[in-house]
This record gives structure tokens, C-alpha cells and sequence, in this order.
């Protein structure tokens, strides 16, 4: 063999030895490219979960702020509601300590036949204001 030969025959090698590496970067290409497009198909699919849990964060947040806005009313109108009643309590507590419910009391608990000690008893006077009292309905 001559010289031709042999550099014919070493090109002809690194060809196919260079076509072999061309081919073996041809399918890690391909490979790659796979992988990427997966990559990128997950990414996507992160994004949606992602945009779907910014979703439902912004709702969970804005039912708290109307339900924190519903719980401040509610506040409100109790606080108004335990004004209205203390100042009932106050109202009904004048009106059973006034002279005139207080003889009402002690004349109907006298027509019930309760005797004078039990009505100075249950109403925190002196048996002599609500004997008093008694003769001033007899008197009649």
C-alpha cells in the first residue's frame, strides 16, 4: 500500500470516527431537548398551582377583611346594645326604689297575707315604715 492509501485510509477514519461524534451529539442534543421541553412543561404546571394558590390566598384574604369588617359592626351594636341596657338596669333599678313601687309592694305583699316582718325583710326597710305604710292603706 502506498502512501495514498494510508492517508486515504486515516481521512476516511477520522469521517466516520468524526460522523460518529456528530451522531452522538445529534441524540445528547435530542436528549437535552427533551429533558428541556419537560423542564419547561413542569414549569408551566408550577406556574398554574402557583397562580391557583395566589387565587385562593387573595379570596382566603379578602373573606377575612369582610369577615374582621363583619366582626367590627358586630362589636359595634353590642357595645351600643350594653349601653341601651345598662341604662335599663339603671332605669328599672330608680323605678323599684321609688316610694310609690315600694308601697305598691308592701300593700300588695299585705293583701297577699304576708306579715309586716316578712315585707320589712324583703324590702330593706324598718318594720315601722312598712307598719306605717300598712295603716295608711287600712286608713282608707
Amino acid at each position: 500500500m502506498s502512501s495514498f492509501h494510508w492517508i486515504l485510509l486515516v481521512v476516511s477514519a477520522v469521517e466516520v470516527i468524526l460522523l460518529a461524534l456528530v451522531f452522538v451529539f445529534f441524540f445528547r442534543l435530542r436528549r437535552s431537548e427533551n429533558i428541556l421541553t419537560h423542564l419547561q412543561d413542569n414549569q408551566e404546571k408550577f406556574l398554574e398551582r402557583l397562580n391557583f394558590n395566589t387565587q385562593l390566598e387573595n379570596e382566603l384574604v379578602s373573606t377575612f377583611e369582610k369577615r374582621q369588617k363583619e366582626l367590627t359592626e358586630l362589636e359595634h351594636k353590642l357595645d351600643l346594645r350594653v349601653k341601651e341596657l345598662n341604662k335599663l338596669i339603671r332605669h328599672a333599678e330608680k323605678f323599684t326604689k321609688s316610694p310609690q313601687f315600694m308601697k305598691q309592694i308592701i300593700v300588695t305583699g299585705y293583701q297577699n297575707g304576708r306579715s309586716v316582718e316578712e315585707l320589712a325583710r324583703a324590702t330593706g326597710m324598718s318594720v315601722d315604715e312598712v307598719e306605717l305604710i300598712v295603716e295608711g292603706y287600712r286608713g282608707r
